[in-house]
């Protein structure tokens, strides 16, 4: 019989805590970095630049098809022998944003190409420079028709992100690793790790919804 024993989780609550928070920094930061770097190539890949399509066609093949773990080891572990070094922290960040950007890029690449061309046609006659048609005309229409992709790909980057913990990023996994190796209550930690980890996601799913609401809803008719 397992003799369940939560004493140790709760005497440490601040320091899972604290993880959570470094989690929730760690993860917003990449899904802003990430949508820009989404939409940069999303523009890329739609535009007439044959090489510059190339470009992020390798990338995002490269990065779809290969494993995360694969990417975050090449960056902190492998770069450091071309003479790129970085804190875990920062490899952690900059390994969540190049793999989101490439699952970003072909979501929103989706939903550029979902917009009528007559739209556009229609942007031009009225006397819109490239830019405004892309503003106005493009980009709004395409994020709302591919927001609930867009954001289910964000919460799963956030649960990704407990990868870092392999290359000691401080974060919610890690707090939890560490705490495990004192206390030894495996069980205990893991499974209110997994709680915590679901209202993460609950609460994202939440903010994201409410932004929708906010900011892609159809004004309601009269």
């Amino acid at each position: 019989m397992y003799n369940f024993n939560f004493q140790p989780v709760f005497e440490n609550l601040d320091l899972l805590g604290y993880g959570a928070l470094l989690t929730i920094r760690m993860s917003l930061i990449a899904m802003v970095l990430g949508l820009i770097v989404s939409m940069l190539g999303a523009v890329a890949k739609t535009s007439g630049i044959r090489p510059l399509r190339w470009l992020v066609d390798v990338y995002v093949e490269v990065i779809r098809n290969t494993p995360f773990l694969i990417q975050i080891f090449f960056i902190f572990f492998g770069l450091p022998a071309v003479g790129i070094s970085m804190s875990p922290d920062t490899a952690a960040i900059v390994a969540l944003v190049i793999n989101v950007g490439a699952y970003g890029t072909e979501i929103i690449r989706a939903g550029i190409e979902s917009i009528p061309g007559g739209q556009i046609e229609a942007g031009k006659a009225l006397g819109l420079s490239p830019v405004q048609i892309f503003r106005y005309v493009v980009v709004k229409p395409a994020l709302r028709n591919i927001y609930p992709s867009l954001t289910s790909q964000f919460i799963y980057l956030m649960l990704t992100s407990s990868v870092v913990s392999v290359i000691s990023a401080n974060d919610l996994a890690s707090a939890g690793a560490d705490l495990n190796a004192r206390t030894f209550a495996s069980f205990e930690i893991y499974l209110v790790l997994t709680v915590m980890y679901f209202l993460l996601a609950l609460g994202f799913s939440t903010l994201f919804a409410a932004i929708r609401r906010n900011f892609f809803s159809y004004p309601a008719s009269r």
